[in-house]
């Protein structure tokens, strides 16, 4: 069978049965093919990205604790139930789900997608659906190498699998996540090469991200894979730090500007994340609570995509 007389199938198969509500025993009869047929074709339109069904806001969304959240940072936040004792896999596997769902939907055509690669964001790459898009690009939003790595195939690889998703172009950002000196990082940001890249981040429609915390129980990346050293977690932790959102470093309170590290940071810091209209946030560690505050009181996010038992440490830790 030809690919267009398939597709032609598809999309008859597809429209009365999502559509116009017809069971499958009528489309099979309407299109004279078998029961089992229709069935074959429904799940290759989902597969394909032909179909996507869109469900409401879960209903843990409109939970009071929720709405507390909601309420104390400004934010919209998508709650995930997960039973006490699951464990640290199934907790992420859940909330990294809702999460592909909520980034699936969010994405459109001709959008600059802005992705801060990590542990997190890892997760939800494996659970986005397949959703073609036009003229939309992946950016990478922080640098990942360091004296050990040039990161490229840890973060090649999830930027890929989402581009792969949403057959978009992606653009790597082949710098440190940590320059050594704040005048190396002022002459890269003067390269042209770099400010191709820089001007992409100015101009993002969206953006995905985690959160990393020095003292999660599901180790960040960035704190476990050689881009600091034991002396340099020790005074992060003199000076308060808590945590960072792409990997720039943050204070419980929110504050980051003048932490000296981040003078040598790559990633977008709070302040130019606020300039992305859409910034979606996911978190599934309770550990975590910590840093999520600060990156909540910076203003990083517009939407929390989050855990029960994520939310009520946080909860607890800001006091709400």
């Amino acid at each position: 069978m030809a690919v267009n007389d398939r597709y032609e199938e598809m999309y008859q198969a597809a429209s009365r049965y999502y559509i116009q509500g017809e069971t499958m025993e009528s489309i099979a009869r309407q299109l004279k093919l078998s029961r089992s047929s229709i069935s074959r074709l429904l799940k290759e339109a989902r597969e394909s990205g032909l179909v996507r069904i869109s469900l409401s806001d879960h209903i843990g969304s409109q939970s009071p604790l929720a709405a507390r959240l909601a309420e104390a940072f400004g934010v919209r936040v998508h709650l995930v139930p997960v039973r006490e004792s699951a464990n640290e896999n199934l907790r992420f596997d859940q909330v990294a789900r809702l999460a592909g769902r909520i980034f699936t939907e969010a994405v459109d055509d001709h959008q600059l997608i802005g992705v801060a690669w990590g542990v997190t964001v890892s997760h939800v790459a494996r659970h986005l659906g397949r959703r073609p898009l036009v003229g939309s690009t992946i950016v990478q939003l922080n640098g990942g190498a360091n004296q050990r790595s040039s990161g490229i195939p840890y973060i090649g690889e999830i930027l890929q699998s989402i581009g792969d998703a949403f057959d978009s172009k992606v653009v790597l950002f082949p710098v440190p996540a940590f320059f050594d000196y704040a005048a190396t990082k002022q002459a890269m940001w003067r390269e042209r090469s770099v400010q191709n890249v820089l001007r992409l981040h100015a101009k993002l429609d969206l953006a995905i991200f985690g959160v990393g915390s020095l003292q999660g129980t599901v180790p960040s990346h960035v704190y476990s894979a050689g881009y600091m050293d034991s002396s340099d977690m020790q005074r992060l932790a003199a000076d308060g730090v808590v945590g960072d959102v792409c990997t720039v470093l943050l204070r419980e309170d929110g504050s980051y500007a003048d932490i000296d590290y981040n003078s040598r940071a790559t990633g977008l810091t709070p302040a130019e994340l606020q300039t992305v209209p859409r910034r979606i946030c996911v978190v599934a560690d309770p550990s975590r609570a910590p840093a999520v505050v600060g990156a909540l009181r910076a203003g990083t996010a517009t939407d929390l995509v989050i855990d029960e038992g994520t939310a009520r440490a946080i909860e607890v830790r800001a006091r709400l």
